[in-house]
């Protein structure tokens, strides 16, 4: 047994997830490797071949690195308990005419259940990923995400939804490393191919990004029953009709299927009368926001008066000095200093002090 404990690592086999186990594996950490198999592609009936962490390559690739640097891996079939949460809530969402962000569900109710579940057996104290961020403590003992070192990369946004528990028990070896670096590590430990693997930005169960042929195939009859649907501008007057409020998004202006003499964006999303508000881009500036599910880290609670933070609406959002006011256990509201565009609700808005994750939650609407 290693004096540092042994580790459960997360191998999707692609270079992030695999640099992680080496690294652990070299600093001394009894590893054990182990590839989620989240979804079937191959069997979806998507445009493109099979992709990314369910694919046999990928599966093949990590068990041949185990092999190789002589620790076991194992394969674990959680396409249930993925579906039944992740897939089910990324329809649902857009059904309700909001914009879902299915990895941030997948880390906080599916990835570390699945990982900590399996760790217990396993006798692991510690889990292990490949993501950019990296993890604290405060003087008060609280646990909490902080962003990588490498800005570019940086995955903190994802992972606001993870437990004192669950943060208590993970290891991110890469947060404190840029992309250049993890490649170079990967080449130094002997798999040049490796070090130059492609990786994917794409949805695990999506990976040709055509969400609206997903939905499409997940509800057959999900066409006919939306078609027809009106655009309407900012005064409520109908300017056009449009293929079913479950195939927008709030901030597109690409793919309206007509023009409209000027740019037009979505502004609004009404599911229940099948009804898309365009108008232009200064129609999408928000001042203020609510945010529901909300999870905090780096403090227990906040202040009865609200606290400023930088708030993040989006994954690549720079972020947003804003006031927070937290007004029950999981409920905030959110008041920016500087006009925001695109605020989207089912995304996710995540608190910021500095580098570090305060919390976040989900946007229930914008104001």
């Amino acid at each position: 047994m290693s004096k540092l404990g042994r580790v459960l690592v997360a191998m999707s086999g692609g270079i992030d997830s695999t640099v992680t186990a080496m690294i652990l594996h070299e600093q001394g950490y009894e590893v054990v490797g182990i590839t989620m198999k989240t979804w079937d592609y191959a069997n979806s009936g998507g445009s493109k071949k099979e992709t990314g962490c369910c694919s046999l390559d990928s599966i093949n690739d990590a068990r041949s690195v185990a092999v190789e640097m002589g620790f076991p891996h194992f394969i674990i079939d959680i396409r249930d308990e993925f579906g039944d949460h992740v897939i089910d809530n990324f329809v649902d969402e857009y059904m309700a005419g909001r914009t879902p962000n299915p990895c941030v569900l997948c880390n906080t109710h599916i990835k570390w259940s699945a990982l900590l579940k399996r760790a217990d057996a396993m006798d692991c104290e510690f889990i292990a990923t490949g993501h950019y961020a990296q993890l604290r403590q405060t003087d008060a003992g609280r646990w909490h995400v902080r962003k990588s070192a490498d800005d570019k990369k940086d995955q903190s946004y994802v992972l606001w939804g993870l437990s004192q528990e669950c943060m208590a028990r993970s290891r991110f070896p890469l947060g404190h490393m840029t992309k250049p670096e993890v490649r170079q590590l990967a080449y130094d430990f002997g798999y040049e191919e490796l070090s130059k693997k492609a990786e994917s930005f794409e949805i695990c169960f999506v990976p040709d990004n055509d969400y609206r042929g997903f939905l499409k195939r997940r509800l057959p009859e999900l066409e006919t029953q939306v078609a027809g649907g009106r655009f309407v501008n900012i005064e409520g007057e109908t300017i056009g009709t449009h293929d079913g409020y479950p195939f927008y998004t709030i901030g597109q202006r690409k793919g309206l299927g007509q023009a409209f003499g000027q740019p037009m964006y979505v502004t609004k999303i009404d599911a229940d009368t099948n009804t898309v508000t365009l108008g232009p881009v200064d129609a999408l500036v928000k001042n203020g926001m609510m945010v529901g599910g909300a999870t905090l880290q780096k403090y227990a609670e906040l202040p009865t008066e609200g606290v400023e933070f930088v708030t993040k609406v989006r994954y690549k959002d720079p972020g947003t000095l804003s006031r927070v006011t937290q007004f029950a256990a999981d409920r905030m509201e959110v008041e920016f200093y500087a006009d925001v565009r695109g605020v989207a609700p089912g995304q996710s808005a995540v608190f910021y002090e500095g580098d570090d994750v305060v919390g976040g939650g989900l946007i229930h609407a914008s104001r």
